[in-house]
């Protein structure tokens, strides 16, 4: 009888520890609820969770991030996250999502033109993304802040232009990038393919660590749905160290570990004082990537900031800032939605990661229940998107990946496939042939000689690689040390023949086709354009506009003027036609 007796306590104890954790999981769930519910300003009942048609949210079940469809071998639906869908319920920004093709944009604020914001437009022409939009081009900041206001300038004209611009729209992928020291080595549709796996393994992330809220999908039905508690859209940029924010602001304290191997340094990885063997995790506000609705809704928000007074610190506290007092208010929640010793114990046996804890070490952070935190940021770990160059310059090495004992034993890694099989970065030779017998840029001998067949493929073409993430970067970002800006040009993997590659650029004469739909192709930019820039007030500028006088820094190869290279004085417009001077060959 006592073993009966010993056997019915046993399933007596199993039940009370299945109960617990399934009232445990209820009040997890309830208690995040009511912390969003608070801050989002909505209604809050114990029934929400079930009381939500799912038909009231934006997106729920047909939007998809921009790309996806070309860029990913199994596209999924873009489930937005329980958050985004009830800011997006009460939000009072009208959205302008239409049945369109997206069009991918890249933003650039940029004031004045210079050799190196010339860097810059040739890098990304070279690889046929679309043509930059100059913000603030020709503005000048008068301010009294050590910037005279160009930092907080830089914030406001990239939001108008998201918000104001008829051509932008919310579903629209955009890239903004610093004008002055980023240079593009990779194609777009690499990049863009690499952002769409980065954050399909983000939000993977996030589902595991946070959970998921469960909705009724009508208000008279019992089909249930689960959409997780948070999201990722944007990416930026990651540095080494936290600057210039204090080390127990939010932006410093609250951020998730990287997602390298924690000895991607060694033993001391991420016990360097100066940085040099720290794994990056803190925001570098010199790129962003995502939906259009998204960032604007970041820059809206680094606004309001601006008009608090720390817009005169720089957009990088802003930023930081802003991706800091996102963090700790989702570990805030996960904290409150613990508090129980019933929920205590069942989190203990979820498998949900526990959440990033909150401790003293972060200061002058008081949450406010009207205030909007989440903003669906994420930082790119690996530098797969954009490699920052602090602290980082002995992780990164030119080299060409078609013999991989070029790179040290333990860091032996072939091309990326996303690299390998993408376009090639030079022109055929069966090409080069076809445009000699072209009117409007004749192929010359002496200046548009390119590499043969066998020497033209990503393979043999010495690339940025980062021997520590073992990754390919498509943007470098030469923050830090600004010498490389010029030390580091000639190693681009389109030197010394960027000119002779702009002048096929040119003659191309439409832009690159990301992709065909129903037998129509389709392209990065509506707004078309080649071989120029628009500005924001739509504006549109040639290169021989805004780069004249700086061929010897950008082309390096000593042949002059562009257009004047045989002596002709000949200028294009944006579609490679001859406006001006002889054609080689005319007699």
């Amino acid at each position: 009888m006592a073993r009966g007796r010993r056997s019915r306590m046993l399933v007596v104890m199993v039940c009370a520890v299945l109960f617990i954790v399934y009232i445990g999981r209820s009040l997890n769930t309830v208690s995040l609820l009511h912390h969003k519910a608070l801050y989002l300003n909505v209604d809050y009942t114990e029934d929400l969770i079930y009381s939500i048609p799912l038909s009231q949210f934006r997106g729920i079940s047909t939007t998809r991030l921009p790309f996806q469809d070309i860029f990913q071998d199994e596209p999924r639906t873009r489930q937005l996250s329980h958050v985004t869908n009830a800011i997006y319920q009460n939000s009072t920004q009208t959205k302008h999502v239409q049945s369109r093709d997206p069009s991918f944009h890249v933003v650039t604020p940029a004031s004045a033109s210079n050799d190196k914001l010339c860097k810059t437009v040739l890098s990304s022409f070279l690889l046929n993304y679309p043509p930059p939009t100059l913000i603030n081009f020709g503005k000048i900041f008068t301010g009294d802040n050590w910037d005279n206001g160009s930092h907080a300038g830089k914030i406001k004209g990239v939001y108008d232009f998201l918000s104001g611009n008829s051509q932008v729209y919310d579903d629209d992928l955009v890239l903004v990038v610093d004008g002055y020291d980023v240079w593009f080595q990779l194609p777009p549709e690499v990049l863009v393919k690499r952002y769409h796996a980065l954050i399909q393994d983000a939000n993977q992330r996030l589902r595991k660590q946070y959970g998921t809220i469960t909705t009724r999908v009508s208000s008279v039905g019992t089909t249930k749905s689960s959409t997780q508690m948070y999201e990722q859209t944007t990416v930026f940029g990651a540095d080494k160290l936290c600057w210039p924010n204090s080390p127990n602001d939010p932006a410093c304290a609250s951020l998730p570990e990287s997602t390298l191997p924690n000895d991607s340094y060694g033993k001391k990885t991420d016990q360097d004082l100066e940085g040099f063997n720290n794994r990056p995790k803190y925001l570098n506000s010199g790129a962003i990537i995502g939906p259009v609705s998204d960032v604007r809704a970041i820059y809206k928000r680094a606004l309001e900031k601006v008009d608090q007074g720390l817009g005169a610190i720089g957009d990088q506290f802003v930023f930081a800032e802003i991706l800091g007092e996102q963090e700790y208010n989702r570990a805030h929640s996960n904290l409150n939605a613990r508090k129980s010793w019933l929920l205590g114990l069942s989190r203990s046996l979820s498998p949900f990661q526990p959440s990033l804890p909150v401790t003293g070490a972060v200061k002058n952070m008081t949450l406010s229940p009207e205030q909007r935190y989440e903003f669906s940021i994420g930082l790119d770990h690996t530098s797969s998107l954009f490699q920052t160059m602090t602290h980082s310059v002995e992780d990164i090495t030119f080299t060409t990946h078609n013999n991989v004992t070029s790179l040290s034993s333990s860091k032996r890694k072939s091309l990326p496939l996303d690299v390998s099989s993408a376009r090639p970065p030079y022109p055929s030779n069966d090409t080069l042939i076809t445009l000699t017998t072209n009117k409007i840029l004749p192929v010359s001998k002496s200046f548009d000689n390119l590499p043969t067949h066998g020497q033209d493929t990503w393979l043999n073409t010495p690339l940025a690689t980062n021997l520590r993430s073992l990754t390919v970067p498509a943007l470098l970002h030469i923050n830090g040390d600004k010498s490389l800006l010029d030390s580091w040009w000639p190693s681009m993997w389109f030197q010394p023949n960027a000119r002779a590659l702009l002048q096929h650029y040119m003659r191309t004469p439409q832009p690159f086709l990301w992709g065909t739909i129903d037998g129509q192709e389709r392209t990065w930019d509506i707004r078309g354009g080649r071989g120029g820039v628009w500005t924001q007030d739509g504006r549109w500028l040639e290169w021989g506009e805004i780069c004249e006088g700086v061929e010897d820094s950008v082309f390096g190869d000593g042949k002059g003027k562009w257009g004047e290279e045989e002596g002709d004085g000949r200028t294009w417009n944006s579609f490679g036609q001859q406006i001006t001077g002889k054609v080689v060959g005319d007699t």
